[in-house]
């Protein structure tokens, strides 16, 4: 029986958004070749790929959860972060692939569109004084208002009486074994700070 496949994939050229979709261990080589065509001026990268036991129900099921944040109701694309797909995914799936499916990905990629797109990732990490928060302010779980961390530094926060990345935090709340970006989760006197971000650093010239 062939191999189905659920992939979640992003593009530093559209930072917040993630694409979703679907193919066969068959197909995989081709399907990845047709998404970085001359309309995507960077080429994509996968996050997180799975092996399932059918791919069009999985990934039907992905877009209906996060239909309310779909980019186009016509394309596969959602304003989420990747480890909103992923936790899910590491539920419904059985072997991870994302290698193999990053390898169909670059296969015809050129080193200059790497060197691009590694710096369109390029972006800085939070600080907070540069975003507009001092030392000293509360940052406020979005999820639920009772959990809130104190700004120390202008790269760490104050978790429980214990001085830590936000990215540290946040995993600890969501109970993560993984990387996660932690700036959708926050408010910042009720703005998000992922916009705070998004307002700061913008995405390089390429």
């Amino acid at each position: 029986m062939e191999k189905q496949i659920v992939y979640v994939l992003t593009n530093p050229a559209m930072p917040n958004i993630v694409k979703i979709g679907k193919t066969t261990q068959s197909d995989v080589s081709i399907r990845m070749s047709q998404l970085y065509s001359t309309g995507v001026p960077l080429p994509f990268e996968c996050a997180y790929a799975v092996e399932v036991e059918d791919c069009s129900k999985v990934e039907t099921a992905l877009h209906i959860a996060f239909d309310p944040s779909r980019v186009n109701p016509k394309r596969e694309f959602f304003n989420i972060e990747p480890e909103q797909a992923i936790a899910i995914l590491k539920l419904l799936g059985n072997k991870e692939v994302t290698p193999q499916v990053n390898e169909s990905l670059n296969r015809d990629v050129t080193e200059a569109e790497k060197d691009s797109a590694k710096k369109a990732k390029k972006r800085p990490q939070m600080n907070y004084q540069e975003m507009g928060i001092e030392i000293g302010s509360i940052l406020e779980y979005i999820e639920d208002s009772s959990i809130t961390v104190e700004v120390i530094s202008n790269k760490k926060i104050l978790y429980n009486n214990e001085e830590m990345s936000l990215t540290r935090a946040t995993k600890e709340i969501l109970g993560l074994d993984y990387a996660v970006q932690p700036a959708r989760h926050w408010l910042y006197n009720g703005k998000s700070l992922r916009d705070l971000y998004d307002e700061t650093y913008s995405l390089e010239e390429i």
